[in-house]
């Protein structure tokens, strides 16, 4: 029998099947098949909302990294959930219907089929399981080691290790994953790597900065150069380090706008905020005050902010008083700098500016504006006081 008789003898069979049913043989297996059809997308939607709500309680850094993880479980969820509600329901459908589809799974070729898509299924289920177990565990090893971790600062570089880490570990799962699947889809791997690597090879010499800022950045954190929640400057742009990926890093500054660097490009980076810091003050008095007078202010005004309970926190050693640093256009520059903690020199800078300029006015000390000062030549000055005497 040809492949079309076949056919032919299938449809006649079907036909003979259904017109042999009753009315209320019709409606009970319509309503039977609704039915089934409805828990089995009931079944994914549950699956869905009761996953959201387990793995938003599983231990995370943040709200946010808990709100992306478990719709990423909830959607994967649902699909397992679905696929398997679905399978279910076709086979329920089809023996409502009067076919036995489990007696043609019995077969050489649909026993093949289904144990082929049981393998594709279970793995792929133990790869994304895999997958955020990966990204949980390295999260909560890593915060465990910044929760011990005595100084700040290390704490800090284990932050900014986090997700480079769990980037790197999943991205090796998702590429096993693939491999496996194309295995059991019948594709020869050994070929496909040596064609990868040949095309990696290719890839390689075209994508050498890609490559070079993978390098630099894992540099810059081993090294402890830079990590996430410090203020540095490259180039003209400055911010708080809010990312560090596998090749870019992240500056927000003050009034929110984003830059993002290649690692290759971040040649010359200025770290405002590494250990320590200073704020260093250059205030400017008029030509005509008592310097000795005004230096021993700058040390009082130091020495009573460090005093204070508001600030003897953020002040690790007195204020520096350099002393005459330069006599500019306007006025005399005194220099002085107070070390303060990471991130704490702005807030001690400003207090120190608004006391200053009050002990300077109290004292009588003159901070002096911008001026310009004309000097005549005699002559010019001789015909001046002529045409006044006329």
């Amino acid at each position: 029998m040809t492949a079309s008789e076949r056919i032919l003898a299938g449809l006649r069979a079907l036909l003979a099947h259904f017109s042999g049913l009753s009315p209320l043989a019709w409606m009970i297996d319509i309503a039977l098949t609704v039915g089934v059809a409805a828990v089995a997308l009931a079944a994914g939607r549950l699956a869905r909302r009761l996953t959201r709500l387990g793995a938003h309680h599983l231990p995370g850094p943040s709200d946010a990294e808990k709100t992306v993880r478990s719709n990423r479980l909830a959607r994967l969820a649902g699909r397992v959930v679905q696929a398997a509600a679905v399978i279910a329901a076709v086979l329920i459908i089809a023996d409502i219907w009067g076919f036995n589809l489990l007696a043609w799974t019995a077969r050489p070729l649909g026993a093949r089929i289904l144990a082929g898509a049981i393998r594709l299924g279970l793995l792929l289920i133990v790869g994304m399981a895999a997958f955020e177990l990966a990204g949980l565990a390295i999260g909560r090893a890593m915060g465990g080691f910044a929760d011990h971790a005595a100084e700040p600062r290390r704490r800090a570089q284990l932050a900014t290790l986090a997700p480079l880490l769990r980037g790197v570990a999943q991205g090796a799962i998702v590429i096993v994953a693939v491999l496996m699947g194309l295995g059991e889809l019948g594709v020869k791997i050994g070929p496909l790597l040596a064609g990868a690597g040949v095309v990696g090879v290719a890839l390689g010499f075209g994508a050498q900065t890609l490559v070079k800022d993978f390098l630099t950045g894992i540099f810059l954190i081993v090294e402890d150069i830079v990590s996430v929640g410090d203020i540095v400057r490259i180039g003209d742009s400055g911010g708080l380090v809010e990312q560090m990926t596998l090749r870019t890093i992240r500056l927000r500054d003050f009034d929110g706008t984003v830059h993002v660097f290649p690692y290759s490009e971040a040649q010359v980076l200025h770290n405002l905020t590494k250990s320590f810091s200073y704020y260093v003050f250059d205030l400017q008095v008029s030509y005509g005050s008592d310097l000795d007078a005004a230096l021993a202010i700058m040390r009082r005004v130091g020495a009573r902010l460090k005093a204070d309970p508001d600030f003897a926190d953020k002040i690790l050693e007195p204020i520096e008083v350099v002393g005459v640093d330069s006599l500019a256009d306007s006025g005399v520059v005194l220099k002085a700098r107070i070390k303060t903690p990471p991130l704490q020199q702005w807030t001690v800078g400003r207090e120190y500016n608004r006391r200053i300029k009050l002990a300077f006015d109290e004292a009588g000390v003159e901070i002096p504006f911008p001026h310009l000062k004309i000097v005549m030549p005699e002559r010019q000055i001789a015909e001046l006081a002529g045409l006044s005497a006329i």
